[in-house]
């Protein structure tokens, strides 16, 4: 190596990195690569240190680098945070590689320069969701062993939750002001889930 590398550079900036040498045998070490062909995709596992031989072990597939509890971020796309309590996401049973929909309300209604009611709609079908953060809940003394399954489907969520989106720039723009001047309810959607035409729900109307 030439210069020094950051884990998860891709293959092109190591390839400008590198530069060939021939060396004795014997200071060659195992796992030394020779060349760069047929490792599209790979990405520095670890951080490259100039004068160091290259080695294949430190290419890998970037879903490996992703941090415990996550999913990878879609080429293409950013990923968004929003603060929400547990009945917001679905109790908490919300995990990494979900798929929701984003309902997104109003108290004075999306427009109020046109005198709109209270008023919601979901915005957003299907959003990827690459990470779910909450508090760890108090330990407490019990004489009764639960089930750890049946615990996570019936014990009631404490605290708030710190779900994150992968989303592109716009609608990353518009999760943030529905989050900032509205309220977000999620839906667990997956990829079979209907869905219908966008309307408006507005409270006046609701029981038409």
């Amino acid at each position: 190596m030439q210069n020094q590398i950051p884990e998860g550079a891709s293959l092109e900036a190591i390839q400008n990195a590198v530069k060939l040498e021939s060396l004795p045998s014997a200071s060659v070490p195992n796992g030394a690569l020779k060349s760069l062909e047929g490792l599209q995709g790979k990405v520095a596992g670890v951080e490259l240190l100039p004068g160091e031989a290259l080695l294949g072990a430190r290419l890998v597939d970037p879903e490996s680098l992703s941090a415990p509890g996550s999913v990878p971020v879609p080429a293409g796309m950013q990923e968004i945070s929003v603060e929400l309590a547990a009945e917001r996401v679905i109790g908490g049973r919300l995990v990494a590689g979900d798929t929701v929909g984003i309902v997104m309300l109003f108290a004075d209604g999306a427009r109020p320069a046109n005198a709109a009611p209270e008023s919601g709609q979901m915005v957003f079908h299907k959003v990827l969701v690459t990470s779910v953060q909450r508090a760890l809940p108090k330990a407490t003394k019990s004489n009764v062993e639960t089930d750890p399954a049946e615990k996570a489907n019936t014990q009631l969520p404490t605290g708030s939750f710190i779900v994150t989106f992968a989303r592109n720039d716009t609608d990353a723009t518009k999760i943030a002001v529905g989050a900032e001047f509205g309220e977000l309810w999620l839906t667990k959607e997956p990829e079979t889930a209907k869905e219908s035409t966008p309307v408006v729900i507005k409270k006046a109307e609701l029981f038409r």
